[in-house]
């Protein structure tokens, strides 16, 4: 014996809010590459008791093209990919490469010297060393017993 179920249209339809919903999610969340440009690397960013690191990966471009300022709380990092081959008489099947000029701007989630700032690059992958201001660090009080 079969189980029917029966039909109610009202179920199936489509809320307006989960319409406005998809549309939004499909409108915000196409890929960077459709507009030619890539507007901010990936980043990772943790914190020790002394320094706050950032690491972006920002593969194509070259050490010196790349722009690192701190200005109060906020890190910004800068710079371009440029594409190697402009040649336009190709007929593209698959272009993925990110190319064109980024920024990235992270608010610092603690106070820091800036002055004292290393930045290095290795393999794509840019690293900031932030070291923390003194008053924000961690200060270890000793107790005496009596």
């Amino acid at each position: 014996m079969s189980n029917l179920i029966r039909w109610e249209p009202a179920r199936e339809m489509m809320t307006l809010r989960e319409a406005m919903d998809r549309l939004f999610d499909d409108a915000f969340t196409r890929p960077i590459s459709m507009t030619g440009s890539l507007s901010a690397p990936a980043i990772d960013m943790y914190q020790t008791d002394e320094e706050l690191v950032v690491k972006a990966a920002v593969p194509g471009v070259k050490a010196d093209e790349v722009q690192i300022n701190v200005t109060g709380d906020v890190l910004s990092i800068k710079g371009e990919t440029k594409t190697a081959d402009e040649t336009r008489e190709k007929a593209w099947h698959i272009r993925d490469q990110r190319w064109g000029s980024f920024e990235r701007r992270i608010m610092l989630p603690t106070e820091v010297v800036a002055d004292k700032a290393k930045a290095e690059f290795e393999n794509g992958i840019l690293t900031i060393t932030l070291p923390k201001a003194e008053e924000v660090r961690p200060k270890t009080i000793s107790v005496k017993a009596k």
